[in-house]
């Protein structure tokens, strides 16, 4: 299969250059003294950082901030790249080198002769061809090894069930997890009401997870759903402060039926501002 892949236009071949250039003056003998003194180690967290701010811009829907977030991000990745460089055997060449292989290798329909029917396809042999690689170069065979330890709890397990998913262990459809996840909720009621919290605890556990496989089956993002709920928290619990404050008054000086009238007020609200869109 021949691939006609199209030119890069030189405007973003320039920024990157320019951006490029900049992170090598930072990091010179005529830099900034803070760029100049970190370790490969020692940016990885400010990485970390960059991430979550892109994802609360994104989140937010500001695609400027998103721009901004997604620059802080880029620069990042080319300063650890570049401090790689003097001591670690790699830099921004080897970098950007070996993650094109990986996705030449990895995409056989479009760079091969493989065929696919469907997005499920694509992932089923991502896993199988990462499943190879790992075996040639003898790290952990398993498909839930690449899973990083650190990730944030919701997305490891939204990982975990892609993952395992992709290797044939999931239910046929959504109703399947939505059972799983009133089987937990039950198993969870009966731990709560024995009293043993380390059961409590891990009934907990099983229900999230159940949860999170229902999203993942549902083809929905958890994390986005969650951030979506908690800001629309957020939001109603400040209309409830704004009511009592006009009251003169704080949550602490109400009771839960009058929070929970301006409550309702405040879902009212949202009802009114982003009314349905007609089919």
């Amino acid at each position: 299969m021949s691939v006609e892949e199209r030119p890069v236009p030189s405007e973003w071949l320039a920024a990157l250059e320019r951006l490029m250039q900049v992170v090598d003056t930072l990091r010179g003998p005529h830099g900034c003294p803070w760029d100049q003194k970190q370790s490969v180690e020692s940016l990885v967290p400010h990485l970390i950082e960059e991430s979550h701010e892109l994802a609360d811009a994104a989140a937010s829907g500001d695609m400027q901030h998103c721009r901004e977030e997604l620059g802080d991000l880029l620069m990042g990745v080319l300063m650890v790249a570049r401090v790689a460089d003097e001591d670690r055997g790699f830099g921004p060449a080897e970098v950007a080198s070996g993650v094109v292989e990986k996705l030449i290798r990895r995409h056989p329909h479009v760079y091969g002769s493989a065929e696919v029917r469907d997005r499920g396809e694509v992932a089923g042999n991502w896993e199988r061809i990462k499943a190879e690689e790992k075996k040639a170069s003898g790290a952990d065979p398993s498909v839930l090894s690449g899973v990083p330890a650190t990730l944030p709890a919701l997305l490891r397990a939204y990982r975990i069930g892609q993952k395992a998913a992709a290797a044939g262990f999931d239910w046929p459809d959504a109703d399947g997890p939505a059972d799983k996840v009133a089987e937990e909720l039950g198993e969870l009621r009966q731990a709560v009401a024995s009293g043993n919290r380390a059961h409590a605890e891990a009934e907990l556990g099983d229900l999230l997870f159940a949860v999170v496989n229902l999203a993942r089956k549902l083809e929905i993002e958890p994390e986005l759903a969650l951030r979506g709920t908690l800001e629309r928290f957020r939001s109603r619990f400040a209309h409830v402060e704004a009511g009592l404050a006009a009251q003169g008054r704080t949550p602490q000086q109400s009771d839960v039926a009058e929070m929970e009238a301006l409550w309702e007020q405040a879902k009212a609200n949202e009802g009114r501002e982003n009314p349905p869109r007609s089919s």
